[in-house]
């Protein structure tokens, strides 16, 4: 009888001992990690969240001059001449090559455009190539059609380049292949910086139209329809209906 109370003994010490108190949670290194992680992985989906609106921008203006340059080309076919006369034309010409010539210089390049040329350098150049091409063809309507695309591509980039001028980049800033049409989600102030630290310049109400230029991280470097430039967030903005 004695053993079997040692033995009972022993098991009951074993019991108490195998139901410790409740320790208190420690936080490790994995919980910081992950909150860091997670961190890094919104202000990625956040810069990707730009890139397909910068994206979706290029497109749709990509398209609508390739069909608009269809349809000249149709009305080009079914009316010739009566278009424009080669005078008109060669004109038109001229004036495109100006303006590009004015950007090109405007941008620091010399006879063939430099590194930080804007993407409206390249697209008007293209145009006014195509533009000489329909000319020799006698096409006159078609190459003055081309030529004025190539004065619209030069004054949006003139229109870049001042932009730029008048705002100093800043650090980490990249810049949109081409500007983006927006409009704000909701009543939405705009800043002078990149940050929430940085003090409200104006505010406009839902729907307001912008153009917006370049973004750093969330923010975006934006000019309204009154040229006000400025900083808003993301989240208060979207595509231009």
């Amino acid at each position: 009888m004695r053993p079997f109370l040692i033995v009972a003994a022993l098991l009951g010490a074993a019991c108490r001992n195998a139901h410790p108190g409740t320790a208190t949670p420690v936080r490790t290194t994995r919980d910081t990690s992950r909150v860091a992680r997670d961190t890094a992985l919104e202000s990625r989906a956040a810069r990707l969240e730009l890139k397909v609106l910068e994206q979706g921008a290029q497109v749709e203006e990509l398209q609508t001059r390739l069909d608009d340059a269809r349809r000249e080309v149709v009305r080009a076919m079914a009316k010739l001449q009566s278009l424009a006369t080669r005078a008109e034309a060669a004109s038109g010409m001229a004036e495109a090559e100006i303006a590009l010539q004015a950007l090109r210089t405007g941008t620091g390049g010399g006879g063939g455009g430099s590194a930080t040329a804007p993407p409206e350098l390249n697209q008007g150049t293209q145009l006014l190539q195509l533009s000489t091409v329909e000319f020799d063809r006698q096409n006159y309507g078609g190459a003055l059609y081309l030529a004025n695309e190539a004065k619209n591509a030069a004054a949006a980039g003139q229109g870049r380049l001042s932009s730029d001028d008048r705002v100093k980049p800043r650090a980490g800033e990249v810049p949109f292949a081409l500007p983006l049409r927006l409009q704000t989600t909701g009543r939405a102030n705009v800043r002078e910086g990149p940050g929430s630290n940085f003090r409200v310049s104006y505010t406009l109400d839902a729907g307001a139209e912008l153009t917006a230029y370049s973004y750093v991280d969330q923010w975006v470097r934006v000019n309204d329809q009154t040229n006000r430039a400025g900083w808003i967030h993301q989240n208060l903005i979207g595509r231009s209906r």
